[in-house]
C-alpha cells in the first residue's frame, strides 16, 4: 500500500485544499494524490478482509498458520504486559495521592510538606483519618456543613 504524498497528513492538508483555489495546479494535483492514497487504502482494508476469512475458513491450508499463531501468541503476550503496566501506573498515581492526602490538613486543608506532622498553617495533627459524610462515605472538605457529593447536611 502506497502512503500519501505527506506521510499521514494528506486527510488535514485535504481539508486546508477547500480554502485555496480549486483552479491550482498544485491544488489539483494534491486532491488527485489525496484521493489515489483513500482508494488503497480502502483496498487494503478490503484485501486483508477477505484474507481474514479465507483464513478463518481452513487455517491449516495457509503456510503462514504457524506465524500467524506465533504473531496473536506474542500480541496476547504484549496486550498482558501492558494491562500491567496500566496497573502499575494506576497503582503509582494512588500511592501518590494517598501521600498528597497525608500532607493535606484535615482542618483546614493546607497541603504541608512531605514528612510534616502537623499542619504548618493551623497546628492540627496530619494523618488524620478523614471526615466522611455519614449518608454517602464521601470525603468531605475541611468544616464543610454539607456533603458536597449529595448535600446532607453534616452533624458538628
Amino acid at each position: 500500500m502506497a502512503k500519501d504524498l505527506f506521510g499521514g497528513l494528506g486527510q488535514l492538508i485535504k481539508g486546508f485544499s477547500g480554502f485555496m483555489p480549486q483552479d491550482d495546479p498544485d491544488v489539483k494535483l494534491l486532491n488527485a494524490q489525496t484521493e489515489i492514497s483513500e482508494l488503497e487504502q480502502q483496498e487494503a482494508e478490503l484485501f486483508a478482509e477477505i484474507g481474514r476469512q479465507a483464513y478463518e475458513e481452513n487455517p491449516a491450508a495457509w503456510p503462514q498458520d504457524e506465524k500467524l499463531r506465533l504473531i496473536r501468541s506474542n500480541l496476547e503476550a504484549a496486550r498482558e504486559k501492558l494491562a500491567a503496566l496500566q496497573e502499575d501506573k494506576r497503582a503509582k498515581e494512588a500511592a501518590q495521592a494517598a501521600a498528597r492526602n497525608e500532607t493535606l490538613c484535615p482542618s483546614c486543608g493546607f497541603q504541608n510538606p512531605e514528612g510534616t506532622k502537623f499542619c504548618q498553617e493551623c497546628g492540627a495533627k496530619l494523618g488524620a483519618q478523614r471526615t466522611r459524610c455519614a449518608g454517602c462515605g464521601a470525603d468531605l472538605a475541611p468544616n464543610a456543613r454539607f456533603c458536597g457529593e449529595c448535600g446532607m447536611k453534616q452533624e458538628g
